[in-house]
């Protein structure tokens, strides 16, 4: 079979305006990015009654992937080809990520978004536009103290750091303003990656313009030496940051490898972040299709997890459906097996990491979620595998199970899972959603409540940092905030290590990063980073130009 880029490459694209037009959105409306990109002004998801919304997640990520990308894609595709008026929803790509361990990010064989390079690459310019901001807060908020200065004026603690959308571990920790007092203050900070930036979360939080804005003008950037926040309303230039958002909020049209409408804005990762794409994208592909399908990242007890319980809970969305993604060679990962014997048949296993998929299916059900189990076939997998899944999944877990194809075959691979899901929405839609917790709870309590009851914790320990930063949330009015928790992806746990369903554990959390404008509390448990590194053999050693195309980036 052709790579994904080679794929991407033989795909005629149609121009974007007739793409658009199968959304019924004029052509003048658009905002042109070239022949096959445009932006969609938030004006055309005023007044039009919604579609119906799925939630794709998946089981616990494994470093062999589970293709979770690729079956929204492919779902969106095989309920085109049944004749139902699809859209998928999807996150931007990172070029960290991209330039290290991952590659693309845009989906996968004949289940792509596309131009998949300017997807992966820079796009509409929505993460710049986003590192920028930030940036240019931080620049801001240093000017004013090193011009306020002489007034006596300053802060006892900085919070807001800088962000770069690169992998860099050399950045985590810096130091700035070294040299002579004309170049500022001398100040210890550090970067996080774009995809953890607040500004990042607010964009795809935002309900309106208006939103937005209230919400930068609350981002808490430290706190003076009498204890009180200092914000960007504080500082003055909530103005200046809309401007410079002004376009990135506006979501971004591309298509298929079957020209189908897809939304691709907003970039948070899920293990980091709250994983969602945009509120503004998400109301846009509802307002013009019949079926949207939209991805959190990750594993469930990340990115739907916080999908409904900060996503759905402020912006009252609801699924009417969530589909999760399991794959035979993730599942033997679960079960014990070594990771490079898991493309070699192994059904005891297999049969030992079920107990990662029921976990998660056990989680999505107490949300109130109607389940949908899909098999993301890869080319090694052996039809007793198959028939394993389906057993487990219609005998014991009494859930609807459908293998997808579409990686090789495109829609007609995902035909069946189309109509499995049609049928499920209209004769056993999902339940109004429950969520872990509630509002009034305490932050502790949230966080309590996620650890023990999604992640299966035995208790949850907090270091002395991160009771201080709760004392002050509470203290200044959020304590109504979500919760984001900040985990490793791979493991229920905070251990990477640990795989399967493992339960009962000690969850640690080591800090606690307050996003006012965001309106979440962010919990880093364990050695999670904000910054990524590179691996040893980055991606970006395989990625080139070669006689007028780029190669390497799949």
């Amino acid at each position: 079979m052709k790579k994904d880029i080679e794929i991407a490459h033989s795909t005629p694209l149609l121009p974007i305006e007739e793409v658009a037009a199968r959304m019924d959105i004029p052509a003048d409306a658009l905002e042109r990015y070239g022949k096959y990109i445009a932006k969609l002004p938030l004006s055309l998801a005023e007044g039009k009654k919604p579609g119906k919304l799925v939630l794709v997640t998946a089981i616990t990520a494994t470093r062999a992937g589970i293709g979770k990308t690729t079956v929204s894609i492919g779902l969106a595709l095989g309920l085109n080809k049944i004749g139902r008026c699809a859209v998928a929803c999807l996150r931007e790509p990172s070029l960290g990520p991209c330039f290290g361990m991952k590659g693309g990010a845009a989906g996968g064989g004949y289940a792509q978004v596309l131009p998949m390079e300017r997807i992966n690459l820079h796009f509409t310019g929505d993460f710049h536009a986003v590192t920028s901001a930030h940036n240019m807060i931080s620049a801001l908020l240093d000017n004013y103290l090193y011009q306020h200065r002489a007034e006596g004026f300053g802060l006892r603690e900085v919070l807001w750091r800088r962000v770069l959308d690169v992998n860099d571990r050399s950045l985590r920790s810096v130091v700035t303003g070294l040299g002579p007092a004309s170049n500022g203050l001398t100040t210890q900070g550090g970067f996080d990656i774009t995809p953890a930036s607040e500004l990042m979360a607010i964009l795809c939080l935002a309900t309106s313009e208006d939103d937005l804005r209230r919400r930068i003008e609350n981002i808490l950037l430290g706190y003076t030496y009498e204890g009180k926040p200092f914000t960007v309303r504080d500082l003055g230039v909530a103005g200046a940051i809309m401007v410079l958002l002004k376009d990135a909020i506006a979501p971004n049209l591309v298509q298929t490898t079957e020209n189908t409408p897809a939304i691709v804005h907003g970039g948070p990762f899920a293990n980091i972040a709250h994983g969602c794409n945009s509120i503004f994208a998400t109301r846009m592909a509802l307002a013009h299709s019949e079926y949207t399908i939209t991805e959190a990242g990750f594993g469930a007890d990340l990115g739907a997890e916080k999908f409904y319980d900060i996503l759905c809970r402020k912006s009252g969305l609801q699924p009417d459906l969530t589909v999760i993604v399991a794959t035979a060679q993730g599942l033997k990962m679960h079960g014990g097996v070594p990771l490079e014997r898991i493309k070699e048949p192994d059904l005891e296993g297999l049969r030992v990491g079920l107990a990662n998929l029921d976990r998660h299916v056990e989680n999505l059900r107490s949300f109130g979620q109607t389940v949908v189990v899909v098999f993301n076939r890869f080319s090694g997998d052996t039809e007793e595998e198959m028939q394993l899944l389906r057993s487990h999944c219609e005998e014991v877990l009494k859930a609807p199970f459908v293998v997808n194809d579409a990686y090789v075959r495109g829609g007609e691979g995902a035909i069946e899972m189309a109509r499995l899901v049609v049928d499920t929405i209209e004769n056993r839609p999902s339940e109004p959603l429950r969520f872990a917790y509630n509002e009034d709870d305490s932050i502790c309590e949230k966080i309590e409540k996620v650890a023990c009851r999604i992640y299966r914790a035995g208790k949850v320990s907090f270091a002395p940092a991160a009771m201080k930063r709760i004392r002050q949330a509470e203290e200044h009015g959020m304590a109504r905030f979500p919760v984001c928790i900040a985990k490793t992806q791979f493991s229920f746990s905070a251990d990477a290590r640990r795989y399967g369903a493992v339960e009962g554990f000690d969850f640690q959390i080591r800090d606690i990063v307050v996003n006012a404008g965001a309106e979440m509390i962010v919990a880093i448990a364990g050695d999670i980073l904000r910054m990524p590194g590179l691996p040893k053999d980055p991606q970006a050693n395989h990625i080139d130009y070669v006689n007028g195309e780029i190669v390497g980036l799949s």
